[in-house]
């Protein structure tokens, strides 16, 4: 169930009021996920993972980075300047890491820290934005099943590479495959 609409006045209070744990002097309050996966524009913080909604089977995602002069900014895998234009088997060779204002990323989007539970995100300021800075001059090859937007925003903030919708095609592919196999018709 997707949230793509502004955050009513009492779910942004919810939103602001919850918090994880985590919390620490050095990081911010980590918001409940479940509260923020619901809103589309909750408060966001350095390092979340945002999914911006795509066709009905891939969404791209990116990492929050914080503002620069009151501008919100997202790092996101792009392909947008690569020589391929067209992706040759889900892949392009010239993609990079890409550090634009977020309304050029896109309008509609949700936090989802989906791994927090099971993986302490890291620390931004120490590990991620370094990263982050650090990939901005390096060409990345981007493949749609193993090296995508999302296994890139996962991998910033989890340090692993992880992608919930190449898994949900898997799920779906691997199943048949084995059938048509099995059975020998092909």
């Amino acid at each position: 169930d997707q949230c793509l609409g502004v955050c009513s006045p009492a779910a942004a209070a919810v939103v602001d009021t919850a918090v994880a744990p985590q919390q620490t002097p050095e990081r911010p309050a980590i918001v409940h996920n479940s509260i923020r996966e619901r809103c589309s524009h909750p408060k966001l913080f350095p390092g979340d993972i945002l999914e911006f909604p795509g066709n009905s089977y891939f969404s791209h995602f990116g990492v929050y980075y914080g503002e620069r002069d009151g501008v919100p900014y997202v790092a996101h895998l792009s392909i947008r300047d690569s020589d391929s234009r067209l992706l040759l088997f889900g892949r392009a060779m010239n993609s990079s890491l890409k550090l634009d204002p977020l309304d050029m990323v896109g309008k509609k989007f949700k936090v989802r820290n989906y791994m927090d539970d099971k993986h302490p995100p890291r620390d931004f300021y120490a590990l991620i934005k370094p990263e982050i800075e650090d990939t901005l001059s390096k060409p990345i090859t981007f493949d749609i099943l193993f090296n995508n937007s999302e296994h890139l925003a996962t991998l910033l903030r989890y340090g692993i590479k992880k992608s919930e919708q190449i898994e949900r095609v898997y799920a779906k592919i691997v199943p048949t495959w084995k059938e048509l196999f099995g059975d020998k018709k092909i």
